[in-house]
């Protein structure tokens, strides 16, 4: 009996399902605007938003400067995000701000419009102009709609995305450190992007590993100066170490940075003499 009702019940919605897309694939191909209207709104309504955006994209021209038009304009806007194809909802946000920037969907329209440039930022290690992008988005909702239910959420994002730029910032003067193991030229750069991301970047949570990492590509710079610039370089690299360990007392790298600063109260002694 069980079998028979589920066999049943397969039936029944394969036919649903069968005459669901028939309707579908006639309505898309005639001229009826109306029709499409209500098929896509109804699809809408149940999620189906590949079927839709489809509908909506033929008929969005045919409603503008009517009534209906904010509706099937946010709609249109709205299928493309959940659809995952954030570069035309990201478009279609702002054009739909710009046609009707009082509307009461304004609001969602706008943080919907900056998350869509959130959703295209890559991973750190690539090109971060869409994060550059994102941020100003994010940025001008916020300052737009500064009491907006979104604004928890636009922060976290924006948070976020301040993140990443910090990281990529700091792996690329960890990177010049590296190399400059190996080739001592690269170590006065080093030391220069930490210094630089060290001021830009005052909170950033990479500002304990940036200034271990420029003491270390300074100590390494002054053990590898000329005499006559070694003295300065090394008094220079101890003062990184003096800002490490008064910011961070309790840091993990201080075990590795004490060996290092005897070395370079060694070296000093030389000077001293």
């Amino acid at each position: 009996m069980f079998l028979k009702m589920k066999r049943l019940f397969s039936i029944l919605f394969a036919a649903v399902l069968l005459n669901s897309c028939s309707e579908y694939q006639k309505v898309l191909k005639n001229e009826d605007v109306k029709a499409k209207y209500d098929l896509a709104e109804k699809f809408y309504n149940e999620g189906d938003y590949k079927r839709a955006n489809r509908l909506l994209e033929q008929i969005a021209p045919k409603y503008i400067g009517k009534p209906q038009g904010e509706r099937v304009m946010f709609f249109l806007a709205n299928s493309y995000f959940e659809n995952r194809d954030y570069n035309m909802a990201g478009y279609q946000f702002e054009r739909f701000l710009k046609s009707y920037p009082k509307s009461d969907k304004a609001v969602e329209a706008g943080f919907l419009g900056a998350k869509s440039y959130y959703k295209l930022s890559p991973k750190y290690s690539l090109d971060q102009t869409d994060t550059d992008k994102a941020l100003m988005k994010l940025q001008n909702f916020i300052n737009t709609y500064p009491d907006a239910e979104y604004m928890a959420e636009a922060n976290i994002m924006a948070k976020e995305l301040t993140t990443k730029k910090e990281r990529k910032a700091f792996e690329i003067a960890k990177q010049y450190k590296t190399i400059g193991e190996f080739d001592y030229s690269f170590l006065t750069p080093a030391v220069t992007a930490f210094d630089n991301f060290i001021s830009d970047n005052p909170g950033s949570v990479y500002r304990e590993d940036a200034l271990y990492y420029k003491f270390m590509a300074s100590t390494s710079l002054a053990m590898n100066s000329f005499d006559y610039l070694k003295k300065q370089r090394l008094t220079d690299a101890k003062s990184v170490y003096t800002v490490l360990k008064k910011y961070y007392p309790e840091s993990g790298y201080l075990k590795d940075a004490n060996k290092t600063l005897e070395k370079i109260d060694k070296e000093l002694q030389n000077y001293s003499k």
